[in-house]
């Protein structure tokens, strides 16, 4: 079974994680495949919005952190290049020449936040969550994009709690453009691609250049570069947190390690 299925519907690719059982989680092969069909698309005329979705009810829980405490990455170095390769997927999703959107259902964390929030527009259902809990396990941001969509204040919530917000929540901060209701999820973003669509393909590929730029003005571009960095020396550095948590994904498996994470929190956890 592929791990991500691609789609082409009246000018609209649709780009799907496929690891429902897993809650999509972007494992290396995951990243791989969807950044191959990133630029598949991108070269395609047939194409003109790209759309990324996860199967069954769930976007994406983020990156796989069982296969890296199994495949025992401590270094800093050897942390750069695997974080390297996942900002590439979420910097590719950014740069394309081609409108992007976003397809959220169920949890959409961590990476898979971060890959969301590369994308032009996001559409989630009523259901969806967002947020970057990785802190909470001593790690952090890989791709530093939030503070570009939400502004400092919000970000700096976010980001040092690890708390998520629900759809309401996060259109009302900007996050997200719109919320649907869970079954209408595919066809609103359907219709939305193809209203794009219509829109000359010249003139689409010039107008993301122009905003894409603007951004990266902003200086967008050398922050997520100067991010990758500090990622890499943050997820090599130590703390006993983060140590037990290892130990309990690799012990235990990754759900217990998560209630163990989670359970710190107690009472203070967000209600949203």
């Amino acid at each position: 079974m592929s791990v991500v299925l691609g789609d082409i519907r009246n000018g609209v690719g649709w780009i799907t994680l496929n690891r429902p059982k897993k809650l999509n989680a972007l494992a290396m092969e995951v990243v791989e495949a969807a950044h191959a069909l990133v630029k598949q698309y991108e070269a395609n005329d047939e194409v003109s919005v790209i759309v990324i979705t996860g199967a069954g009810e769930n976007f994406s829980v983020g990156y796989d952190i069982a296969q890296e405490v199994e495949a025992g990455i401590a270094r800093p170095e050897d942390w750069h290049s695997a974080l390297s390769r996942n900002v590439g997927l979420s910097m590719a999703v950014w740069s394309s020449l081609k409108p992007t959107i976003a397809a959220v259902d169920g949890w959409c964390l961590a990476g898979a936040c971060e890959l969301a929030m590369a994308c032009d527009l996001i559409v989630a259902t009523e259901r969806a969550k967002f947020g970057e809990p990785e802190i909470r396990f001593g790690s952090g941001p890989v791709t530093l994009l939030m503070p570009f969509i939400l502004g400092q204040k919000k970000t700096m919530e976010l980001l040092l709690t690890g708390d998520t917000v629900n759809a309401n929540e996060a259109e009302r901060i900007g996050l997200i453009n719109r919320v649907v209701a869970v079954d209408g999820l595919e066809a609103a973003v359907q219709k939305l691609g193809e209203k794009i669509a219509l829109t000359p393909l010249v003139t689409l590929r010039f107008t993301k250049i122009a905003l894409t730029r603007a951004y990266e003005a902003m200086g967008l571009r050398n922050a997520v570069n100067m991010n990758l960095d500090i990622a890499a020396t943050l997820n090599a550095a130590y703390s006993p947190e983060k140590t037990q948590f290892g130990e309990l994904v690799a012990t235990r498996g990754l759900r217990e390690a998560l209630n163990w994470r989670d359970s710190r929190y107690g009472a203070l956890e967000s209600n949203d």
